[in-house]
């Protein structure tokens, strides 16, 4: 399979908007029961840490960061998303998505990122140690699923955290 990463564009957001509606119905990728509209996406994620994995017009996963707070002694800390579509995952995607996403980062003077995972979601907890992270803490019970199978079951959130080692040192 070939695919390049590159920048996503506005253009790309129906495309993402239904990889992460495939996350979302997993009930394994995010607590969100309904992907949100372009405006309120654009506004909560980082706009030179937006990528995608493009086979000619044809999306096959993407990746960005989200501010973490809006105080200036955490600008360089930000959130992991990365969705791969359905289809296309366990092929190198998610992990050619996880190894540009943190070069970007970097050239954006990101010097920590963070993800939280729910701790059932093996492959996604693979990909992130895969690439440097490491597991700091578990939130137990962090909050309750209001949809799909799982609706009403409380679930744990392993945290993990990737510290640059080019930036901010």
């Amino acid at each position: 399979m070939e695919y390049v990463t590159d920048k996503m564009t506005p253009d790309d957001w129906e495309q993402v908007r239904s990889i992460y509606q495939e996350g979302i119905a997993t009930g394994h990728s995010t607590f969100e029961a309904d992907t949100p509209d372009w405006g309120k996406w654009n506004m909560a994620h980082l706009l030179d840490c937006r990528l995608v994995a493009r086979s000619g017009d044809a999306i096959m996963g993407w990746a960005a960061l989200s501010p973490v707070s809006g105080r200036r002694v955490y600008s360089g800390v930000a959130e992991v998303s990365l969705y791969v579509r359905a289809a296309k995952r366990q092929q190198g995607v998610g992990s050619a998505l996880m190894a540009a996403l943190i070069g970007a980062s970097e050239k954006s003077g990101i010097w920590t990122l963070q993800g939280g995972i729910f701790r059932e979601n093996k492959a996604s907890l693979a990909l992130f140690k895969k690439h440097g992270f490491r597991e700091i803490g578990r939130r137990e019970r962090l909050g309750k699923m209001t949809h799909g199978p799982l609706a009403g079951i409380w679930r744990d959130v392993i945290l993990l955290e990737r510290r640059s080692q080019s930036v901010g040192i």
